[in-house]
């Protein structure tokens, strides 16, 4: 099923409202963000410069430090009063991420959430188990509410309590699952338990997963081990949350809502724009938002863009799915987290010194974290109630700060190997 004409117009058409929201979002801009005012004088450029789409690129880039620069709502071209929703994301000093929603927002997310599920044909009849986190993450209430507008029951099952979840799911029918891949997997996992045919005891015929990077034989994986079809929703906070792309039963790759979010591929060195079909950093412009319109933001994810015909009678044009980083963000089990947030929880801490390595690896299926931090050479280090002090307390401040639940391991000073140029902090051990 197609939600919306627009998803099958003409190149034409798309073109012609994309273009006639783009000088839209950058007067919105120009006249009430001080923020982008600014930006726009130093590159002297006014709302008149955007005469085509290719006008985009006179335009400055928008990055995350952005938003932290200006928290709380120093981006908002909007009073609060007209504010009907607040997210938030973790920050490097302690302060989140903040993006808010006015009630025309809402409708925005709602509609493009209820695009994805018209992909899996999901209506009245369908019982939704959502168990992405709900929250100051958009993640769970995100696919919360359009299902809900649908009409399908949604169960708000939310993050962990796997025996819980598989209860829920046999118990209630679920017919749609919403989950991270990794955590179906794990799901699927504790459920071959009950049994060769355990699959006879659910329901599900189709699942939206997202949140963190996948590979094609990941989405395989996840299809196999609970017969169903497999969608993959591309989205994040900063733009609308999920509900940016979804991938159609017919082909490669997540299909666009571009007439909501304005699609570009750079050079993530360079920042200049790619030809199409090249392989570079994916770039949004928000076209309809009202409380928080971003200008070209630097997503950092890597990608690549296709607009040939998809069988699916959909044209707007399709993005890969994320192969990888420009930056040196980590998403564990859907979290995003930066090393220059963990360093910010370690340097205030106590007892410990900034020699650290972020380690991450698979535990079944899921994700997992282990720090790996020097002990400050005033602490003694066979003095154990005072290295499970600080052990506790540092593993606190990360689930307090970035809400992750890391292990943390207390190593002697000097211990942590050095490199003769840039620290390695990162140890990826699920590539």
């Amino acid at each position: 099923m197609i939600y919306n004409k627009i998803e099958s117009a003409g190149r034409e058409e798309i073109e012609k409202v994309q273009l006639k929201r783009l000088k839209e979002v950058v007067s919105r801009v120009y006249y009430l963000s001080p923020f982008y005012k600014k930006k726009f004088d130093e590159l002297n450029i006014t709302p008149d410069d955007i005469k085509s789409l290719e006008d985009i690129q006179k335009l400055p880039f928008t990055k995350k430090q952005d938003l932290r620069d200006n928290y709380p709502f120093g981006l908002f071209t909007v009073p609060m009063s007209e504010v009907v929703r607040i997210h938030s994301s973790s920050g490097t000093t302690g302060k989140p991420t903040v993006v808010g929603y006015t009630a025309h927002d809402m409708d925005v997310w709602n509609e493009v959430m209820i695009r994805c599920y018209y992909m899996a044909d999901v209506a009245s009849k369908d019982i939704v188990h959502n168990a992405y986190g709900y929250g100051l993450f958009t993640g769970g209430l995100g696919f919360h509410e359009a299902a809900q507008k649908i009409g399908a029951a949604i169960v708000p099952a939310s993050g962990g309590f796997t025996q819980r979840q598989l209860m829920l799911m046999r118990d209630f029918g679920a017919t749609i699952l919403c989950a991270t891949p990794s955590f179906a997997l794990h799901l699927a996992e504790e459920a071959k338990k009950e049994g060769p045919e355990f699959r006879k005891n659910y329901k599900l015929r189709a699942g939206f997963f997202g949140a963190e990077p996948t590979s094609k034989g990941l989405r395989e994986e996840v299809a196999k081990a609970w017969r169903i079809d497999y969608y993959e929703v591309y989205g994040l906070s900063e733009i609308i949350g999920p509900g940016v792309s979804c991938s159609c039963n017919m082909g490669e790759g997540l299909h666009i809502n571009e007439d909501h979010f304005y699609p570009e591929i750079i050079d993530p060195k360079t920042g200049e724009v790619l030809p199409e079909g090249e392989e570079g950093e994916l770039v949004l412009t928000t076209l309809t938002k009202h409380a928080l319109p971003i200008i070209r933001y630097r997503t950092g994810d890597i990608t690549r863009l296709d607009r040939t015909p998809c069988a699916c009678g959909r044209t707007f044009v399709r993005m890969e799915s994320v192969r990888g980083r420009a930056d040196d963000m980590l998403i564990v089990n859907g979290v995003n987290v930066f090393p220059s947030q963990v360093e910010h929880v370690i340097a205030n801490t106590e007892g410990v010194s900034l020699n650290y390595q972020i380690v991450v690896d698979k535990k079944g299926y899921l994700d997992k974290l282990e720090l790996m931090v020097e002990v400050d050479e005033r602490i003694m280090f066979d003095d154990v109630a005072k290295l499970e002090k600080i052990k506790k307390e540092l593993q606190q401040a990360l689930l307090n700060n970035l809400y992750i639940n890391a292990i943390v391991h207390l190593v002697e000073p000097k211990s942590i190997e050095r490199s003769m140029g840039k620290a390695k902090r990162i140890v990826d051990k699920r590539k």
